[in-house]
């Protein structure tokens, strides 16, 4: 049999992490395709619109690097993190900063353009509970980003509040008052949430833990695996350490022809047809 491919669907590098040995050590572990996510870092402090600009160029440098120097193949999304919109407030009022904040989803659609990242994420709503009107507008601004996401033809990477079947209903009536199809809407961070009156079409990128995994695994295989890695040097192997779906995966490849076949939906078939990209 071809060598299955094993993709994990979200993680995250930073400049003062391990970055590239991480990517090794999942290269090491069976791992050959990844996720990488925009995270705010603490190289760019955000006070502008410009600014995110600048902290994509981050991301967008780790993937070309981790490509040059490991056999991984490393895609990479970019967004203004959701969260953000919070102090942006504070310096400039909530008007302003919902105005940064979509202008900084329209630097990241171009950057889709150019084919320096393949979908716009992680993006969304802060996963606390906020003033009435953040939550407003950060709505807003998440509804402005499915749109570009229909323009540009490209997925979307969403964190919010804990994954439910009425948080991903809402996710989906959101992608559809925009016109995105919702199975280009990720919800990242996800419980699996895996038949389709769960997640109403929204694709679920499920933590990969042990449990969850056993969890979506009985309900079916339209989902998509992550880690959520931090490379975070004060907290190693947060969320998950970097070879976790490496050892899922495979003990799909040990078992049964069903399983395989189930390993390949997982890393190659859902996240080709969610992001339209190629994994080889």
């Amino acid at each position: 049999m071809t060598q299955v491919p094993i993709l994990d669907n979200h993680i995250h590098l930073q400049p003062q992490g391990r970055n590239v040995e991480a990517v090794r050590e999942f290269q090491k572990a069976g791992g050959t395709h990844l996720m990488l996510s925009h995270m705010p870092y603490d190289q760019v402090q955000v006070h502008s619109a410009e600014d995110f600009v600048l902290s994509y160029d981050i991301t967008i440098g780790l993937a070309e690097r981790c490509n040059r120097e490991t056999s991984v193949k490393v895609f990479c999304t970019v967004g203004p993190y959701p969260v953000l919109l919070i102090p942006l407030a504070e310096e400039h009022g909530l008007p302003k900063a919902k105005e940064m904040m979509m202008r900084a989803m329209e630097s990241a659609a171009a950057l889709v353009r150019e084919g320096k990242a393949v979908a716009i994420g992680e993006v969304g709503r802060p996963h606390f509970p906020v003033a009435e009107e953040v939550m407003a507008a950060s709505n807003e601004i998440l509804s402005h980003g499915m749109r570009l996401c229909k323009e540009v033809g490209c997925a979307i990477v969403i964190h919010s509040e804990s994954a439910t079947p009425e948080t991903l209903a809402d996710l989906a009536s959101m992608a559809d008052r925009v016109g995105l199809d919702r199975g280009k809407v990720v919800k990242h961070f996800c419980a699996p949430l895996v038949t389709a009156d769960e997640n109403h079409g929204v694709m679920p990128s499920v933590l990969a833990s042990k449990s969850a995994f056993a969890e979506a695994l009985g309900k079916g295989h339209r989902f998509l695996l992550e880690t959520d890695f931090m490379d975070d040097p004060t907290r190693p192997g947060a969320v998950l350490g970097i070879s976790t779906v490496p050892k899922r995966i495979k003990t799909l490849l040990t078992g049964e022809k069903g399983l395989q076949e189930v390993a390949w939906k997982i890393s190659k078939d859902n996240p080709e047809r969610v992001y339209g990209i190629e994994i080889e």
